[in-house]
């Protein structure tokens, strides 16, 4: 529609040759409207987050996280940083920044304001992403505190994501024990049938594919929880000797 009434202008202005170029810039303003979720590759039902909300809304929660123990480790900003320019390029990730430091200057960060904006903004296996990638952002110092995985399952609540979803992204970053049958969300004592089928459905759901429309940033943290389910099957096969 907007090619057309730009067309209009043009001819107006510059007659033929004006129209045309009315045309083609109408063209690339309406490919930029109809792409834009398609372009972020977070939608969810009736509703959606514009490129630029989403970002800041993301650059948010990673704040919260970071500052969640008390102290702002310069390893989770490198990581931060470094996903952001992966995902979006150095010039388009330093505007993002900027535009953040702006936003949040004299305002004070509510991580249920933010986390259930995009709950309501972007699909199921998005927000598990999400999730997993501020577990990433604990973890970039060597470790994730008690204070920041606190903050990281108020998140994930108020992002609507399981309990048995939470606790399975969460022992991906923890070594204990059972920590393979937490990624598979079964208990120890499932049987071998119980466990192959978990591991199927577990693989089912993280499996990068469902993450194709998503930035590049994103299906690597999808094929990261993808390998660790794997990961965790096969240390449940060998200690049974399946």
């Amino acid at each position: 529609m907007i090619k057309w009434m730009a067309a209009v202008v043009g001819f107006m202005f510059l007659g033929f040759r004006g129209a045309i170029i009315g045309f083609i810039i109408g063209s690339l303003f309406d490919f930029m409207t109809s792409s834009r979720v398609k372009f972020t590759g977070f939608s969810g039902g009736e509703q959606n987050v514009s490129p630029g909300d989403f970002e800041l809304h993301l650059l948010s929660l990673s704040a919260l996280v970071i500052k969640a123990d008390g102290s702002v480790s310069q390893t989770e900003l490198d990581y931060v940083r470094t996903y952001f320019v992966q995902a979006y390029g150095k010039e388009r990730a330093n505007a993002i920044f900027r535009t953040f430091n702006d936003v949040i200057k004299n305002r004070e960060l509510s991580a249920s304001r933010i986390a259930q904006y995009l709950a309501t903004r972007t699909q199921y296996p998005a927000r598990l992403q999400i999730t997993h990638f501020l577990f990433g952002i604990a973890n970039a110092d060597g470790r994730v505190s008690e204070a920041e995985a606190n903050v990281i399952q108020q998140i994930a609540g108020y992002l609507r994501i399981g309990v048995k979803d939470y606790e399975s992204i969460k022992a991906m970053f923890f070594k204990t024990a059972d920590n393979a049958y937490k990624i598979l969300e079964i208990d120890k004592s499932a049987t071998d049938a119980e466990v192959k089928k978990a591991f199927r459905t577990m693989a089912k759901k993280y499996h990068p594919d469902k993450l194709q429309h998503m930035d590049e940033a994103y299906r690597a943290g999808a094929e990261e929880k993808f390998r660790k389910v794997q990961e965790a099957y096969e240390q449940i096969q060998k200690e049974r000797g399946m």
